[in-house]
This record gives structure tokens, C-alpha cells and sequence, in this order.
């Protein structure tokens, strides 16, 4: 077996920061759009519900399609998709030519997303879960950092502002050009070598594999429609309670989001040393205390923590269920990964729209209410059969 490429996995997961980072900015000039173009909350979650669904729906079909016909420059053609639409963003005059820019920056992450997980498997040298977790922080650290930049870049100096992270964009098309050499070099070895695809799982029956791939959607569920209610509506909730500035509810989302960079590792580590269901199930359920008292506590330093808890608590679970899936079925990453990033979009788009539309009809404060009990439903977890190895 060969070595863990580290190399291979620092540039994944700097290409995912920079990914998610670039994607993270949208949300984050909601408070802006919402002013400059008049928008309803429902028109906000459209807005994330096209963006997510644009992001999600193909990718089990670029998933599967990668596992049968890897392409190595793939990811970088990715990229060029997601420069494309930050500049239609960044100079877009009305609603409908905001959906367009949101739909081409989401079919980016379309091609991204499950064919860097394949690779990063790829490079793990059988450290599976410490390279899913060296790319997946890589996506919550951009997922961080993208609000910050945008208080700080494009608030201050309006829509056109969004054109600098095209930067970014072009720096990630170029730095994957490594990548695709490598991994056309990997497929032309295993080619040379006669190395065989990895075997299907046979430890646990189909229809056991089955069940646990419910169960884990369900907790994926759980997970982003609850984390799609925080992403896209923390800064109006701490706006309408506290009387806090736009800025100020971007910093305090990034508190919530850079716990997500934090847990992610620890889930990794968590899921190689005590078993990734038992992670899973920790992580999903663990949340709930956090995000029960979230809405009902009084000062805005407690709604913080709390806030932080929540998000660290819940962000090792994402690691650990992808790797947990492809534990399952070792021969089938592409499909495997394609098939969880697109539920970890498409929920977390439908998560948006419904939440927009029910602040419409009832206040901000009433969906986090209602989100908070969505943890909860961690506790199947507990159902999931034990993959390791006898």
C-alpha cells in the first residue's frame, strides 16, 4: 500500500478552504441584497435554496461518473465554473441575475466536492479518516473565514467588491493542476501494476448497509437543516434581539462557523480512536443541550457560546459519516461522497427556503425555536452497525 501523500492532502484541503470560502460569501451578503434589491426573507431562501441545489444534485452523477472514468483535471475545470459565477455575482443587477450567478458558483462545487473526497481517500495511504478530516477542514476553515472577508471587504464597499475573490478562484484552478498530475500519474500506475479497485464490503449484509445508509441520511438531515438555520439567519437573529451592527453579527457567525474548522478535526481523530458510529452519534445529539438554550438565553456573549458549542459538537459528525458510508461500500467513493455533499447542499438549500419562508410568516426568533429540537433526532445513531474490524 502506499504512503499517505500529505502533499496531495495539504493542496486538497487549501482548494476546499479556498472552495468553501468563496461559497460562504453569499450568505454573507445577505443583510447587503436584502436591502440594496428589496428582498423578502422568502425570496433570501430561494436565493440558497437554487444556490444549494445547484451545488448538490449532480453530484452523486459526477460521483459515480468519476468512479468509472476518472478525469485528473476535473477539479481544476471546477474552479473555472466558480470564478465565473463570483464575477456574474459580483456585477448582477436584479434578483433573477443573482439566482444565475448562485447557480454557476454551485454546479463548481457540483464538480468539486465528491471527486477531491475521492482523491483525498485516494491519498490517504489507509489513513482514511485523518485525510477526510485534513479536506473537510479545509472546507469549514473557508466556510470561517469567507463571512470575515466579507465584513471586511465587501460591506464596506458594496456588490463589485465580491469581483476580488475571483483571486481566490484562479489561485485554487492553478494550484489543482498538481493534483490532476498526480492523479493521472496514480491511475497510470495502478494501471502498470494490475492493482484491483477496492472490494465491496462483505462483514455486513446488503440489507443491514441499507439501513444504515437511512439512518445516516436522516442524521444528515438533522444536521444541515439545522445548520442551514444558523448559516443563513444567525445575523438577522442577533440583529432583530441585541440591536447588534451587520458586522458585528458577522463576526459573532464566525465564532459558529470556525467551531466547525475546530470539530471536524476532532471527529477525525474521536472516529479512528473510538469508532466512527459512536462519534456520529455523539456528535449529532451531543449538540442538542446547546442548541435547546441557544434561543432562550439573555445576553449576547451566552448566545455566542452557545452558539460555538453547538457547531463544535455537531461539525465532527459530517468526517466521520462519509467515511462511515464508505466503509460500507469501499468500492463506490465517488458515488459514496457525491451522494452525501449533495444531501449536505440540497438539505441544507431546502433547510434555507423553509426556514426563510416560516420567518415570513411567524419572526426569526420562532425558527430557532423550532430548529433546536432538530438534534434530537441523533439519537437513531444508536442503530447503526459497528464497521470496524473484528
Amino acid at each position: 500500500m502506499q504512503g499517505t501523500a500529505y502533499a496531495i492532502l495539504i493542496i486538497i484541503s487549501i482548494s476546499h478552504f479556498l472552495n468553501d470560502m468563496i461559497q460562504s460569501v453569499v450568505p454573507s451578503i445577505y443583510p447587503m441584497i436584502k436591502e440594496d434589491f428589496s428582498l423578502s426573507f422568502a425570496q433570501i431562501g430561494l436565493i440558497t435554496f437554487v444556490f444549494q441545489l445547484a451545488s448538490s444534485i449532480l453530484q452523486p452523477f459526477t460521483g459515480l461518473y468519476a468512479d468509472r472514468h476518472p478525469r485528473p483535471y476535473a477539479l481544476s475545470l471546477g474552479m473555472c465554473f466558480t470564478l465565473a459565477g463570483l464575477l456574474l455575482l459580483a456585477f448582477a443587477g436584479n434578483f433573477w441575475m443573482i439566482i444565475l450567478a448562485v447557480s454557476v458558483i454551485g454546479f463548481g462545487s457540483t464538480v468539486f466536492h465528491p471527486e477531491a473526497s475521492r482523491v483525498a481517500q485516494m491519498a490517504s495511504g489507509g489513513k482514511k479518516s485523518l485525510a477526510q478530516s485534513i479536506f473537510q477542514v479545509g472546507g469549514n476553515g473557508g466556510s470561517a473565514v469567507g463571512p470575515l472577508l466579507a465584513a471586511v471587504i465587501v460591506l464596506p464597499f458594496g456588490q463589485w467588491a465580491i469581483s476580488w475573490f475571483a483571486i481566490a478562484a484562479i489561485f485554487a484552478s492553478l494550484i489543482m493542476l498538481k493534483v490532476g498530475r498526480w492523479y493521472k500519474a496514480l491511475i497510470a500506475y495502478r494501471e502498470d501494476h494490475s492493482i484491483a479497485a477496492p472490494a465491496p464490503n462483505t462483514d455486513i449484509s446488503a440489507r443491514r448497509k441499507h439501513m444504515a445508509l437511512i439512518i445516516l441520511v436522516v442524521l444528515v438531515f438533522s444536521k444541515y437543516f439545522y445548520t442551514a438555520c444558523i448559516t443563513n439567519y444567525f445575523t438577522f437573529f442577533l440583529i432583530d434581539k441585541f440591536h447588534v451592527s451587520v458586522q458585528t453579527s458577522q463576526l459573532c457567525l464566525f465564532a459558529f462557523l470556525a467551531a466547525f474548522a475546530i470539530g471536524t478535526v476532532a471527529g477525525g481523530i474521536f472516529g479512528d480512536r473510538f469508532g466512527r458510529k459512536y462519534v456520529i452519534w455523539f456528535s449529532i445529539l451531543g449538540a442538542a443541550p446547546f442548541a435547546l438554550a441557544l434561543p432562550f438565553v439573555d445576553s449576547l456573549w451566552l448566545t455566542v457560546v452557545m452558539a460555538f458549542m453547538s457547531g463544535l459538537v455537531i461539525a465532527s459528525a459530517f468526517s466521520s459519516i462519509v467515511v462511515y458510508a464508505t466503509d460500507l461500500m469501499p468500492d463506490k467513493l465517488g458515488l459514496i461522497a457525491g451522494i452525501f455533499f449533495g444531501l449536505m447542499f440540497g438539505l441544507g438549500g431546502l433547510g434555507a427556503a423553509f426556514f426563510g419562508w416560516l420567518a415570513d410568516k411567524t419572526s426569526v426568533d420562532y425558527i430557532f425555536r423550532v430548529s433546536a429540537f432538530l438534534p434530537l433526532l441523533g439519537i437513531v445513531a444508536g442503530l447503526l452497525p459497528d464497521t470496524r474490524k473484528k
